[in-house]
């Protein structure tokens, strides 16, 4: 039971770290596009990783996890986000821009590499400690 709460403060830490590196890097301008738009990208998808990781307590959430951002990527398509841009209702307004207001595959990329780098780090965490057992 122990090992669950711990694991449980590890995951809740490591999204508090995701989320403070994910605002300074939407904050923090390099001029590179690697680092002020896609690891933001790839972060927000680390994010949605993270959470449901913390939901399910199960490395298997990657796939779920990208499946969710690919919807959120396509749901841009429909041009909704961006006209929920133009409301009156600021919380409509922030919602967009979480949401994101238009498509690209670089993000669905970004993305898949977030994923990709937590679900590795997660798996390979994992075998170490099923190997001390």
């Amino acid at each position: 039971m122990a090992t669950t709460s711990t694991s449980r403060k590890s995951w809740l830490a490591i999204l508090l770290a995701i989320i403070a590196i994910g605002i300074l890097s939407r904050t923090i301008h390099t001029g590179l596009p690697v680092f002020d738009k896609y690891l933001g990208d790839a972060l927000y998808a680390a994010m949605v990783y993270t959470i449901l990781r913390l939901i399910y307590m199960s490395a298997s959430v990657a796939v779920p996890a990208m499946l969710m951002m690919t919807a959120i990527e396509l749901f841009q398509l429909t041009m909704i986000p961006a006209h929920m841009l133009g409301s009156e209702h600021l919380m409509i307004r922030i919602s967009a821009r979480l949401i994101g207001t238009s498509f690209t595959f670089l993000d669905l990329l970004a993305y898949a590499i977030g994923i990709a780098c937590l679900y590795l780090a997660d798996s390979s965490a994992t075998r170490v400690t099923l190997a001390r057992e």
